[in-house]
């Protein structure tokens, strides 16, 4: 992936807009944090999710997850994970729960609120990026414990990371982060971003410092699910692709809604993700609810 000396290669893993309100003053939802006391303050609340209409899907009385557990991408934060999926959720009256990820252990910390979870029943796990990975990984290592998968923007198949962009992006801003510090590296974030996503980024960039190189150094070696282990998923999952997205090629997404035995694809814009982050929750939780999936 050639480029210039000194660009910041931007992967689209922790997509925001606007700044919402704190999500702990809502009492059916849990923030998981593994690494800061203090809340953020809170802002104005965003757009509402585009969300289908209420039907027998939302008042099914069919099997129901005990909880979403939903997992942000890289450099990203329970904030955006909550407005990607909580939507949806409180749609359909499920319990839910965004993980904060450690920044020096964010696969161990991920892992660690789902395993925790699930002591309350089947998990639903539903990530972006990096989280959709992970989301993955865990259900097929607990499919006792997993409802069903939501994985929005799958980046990569296969251990082999080599070629990666999602990979060569977070090591390469690791590098800057590391070389220039945290303000020259958002200031060149931003202008070569959407502005939706320079939000996103500058906000969990500047709450993960000074360990946001650490994060991003881990996520960069992490070995995606391969296509054995997604055609051996025992749980349906529902992926969501953005069509428009190089860092997570739509590709990727379709051939993991192939492997998966129970899968369903859906294809979004990331315009349509930087106006409403819901879209995520809206397209994959419903069908996971979904008698005709769950057959």
């Amino acid at each position: 992936m050639p480029r210039e000396p000194g660009t910041t290669v931007t992967a689209l893993t922790a997509p925001f807009a606007g700044f919402p309100a704190d999500p702990r003053a809502n009492p059916r939802i849990r923030v998981v944090d593994n690494t800061f006391s203090e809340p953020r303050a809170a802002g104005p609340p965003g757009p509402p999710a585009r969300l289908p209409p209420v039907s027998e899907l939302s008042r099914s009385r069919g099997p129901r997850p005990a909880v979403v557990v939903a997992l942000p991408g890289t450099g990203s934060d329970a904030d955006f994970a909550r407005r990607a999926f909580e939507p949806a959720c409180a749609a359909m009256d499920l319990p839910f729960i965004a993980v904060e990820p450690q920044p020096r252990a964010v696969v161990a910390s991920c892992r660690a609120a789902l395993d925790e979870a699930a002591r309350s029943g089947p998990v639903l796990a539903a990530g972006i990026s990096l989280g959709a990975a992970i989301a993955v990984d865990w259900a097929a290592a607990h499919p006792e414990s997993a409802f069903g998968v939501v994985a929005a923007l799958p980046a990569w198949t296969g251990s082999d990371i080599t070629g990666c962009p999602a990979a060569l992006s977070a090591a390469s801003t690791a590098a800057q982060l590391r070389a220039d510090g945290l303000e020259p590296v958002i200031e060149r974030m931003r202008a070569g971003s959407p502005a939706w996503l320079g939000r996103a980024l500058t906000q969990s960039w500047r709450t993960h410092w000074p360990d946001l190189p650490a994060a991003l150094e881990e996520a960069a070696t992490y070995a995606w699910p391969d296509t054995e282990l997604l055609a051996a998923l025992r749980v349906p999952a529902t992926v969501v692709a953005a069509v428009d997205d190089p860092v997570h090629p739509p590709a990727i997404a379709e051939q993991w809604a192939q492997l998966i035995p129970r899968a369903r694809l859906h294809r979004i814009t990331l315009d349509e993700l930087g106006a409403d982050p819901g879209i995520l929750g809206a397209r994959g939780i419903p069908d996971l609810i979904s008698p005709r999936l769950r057959a």
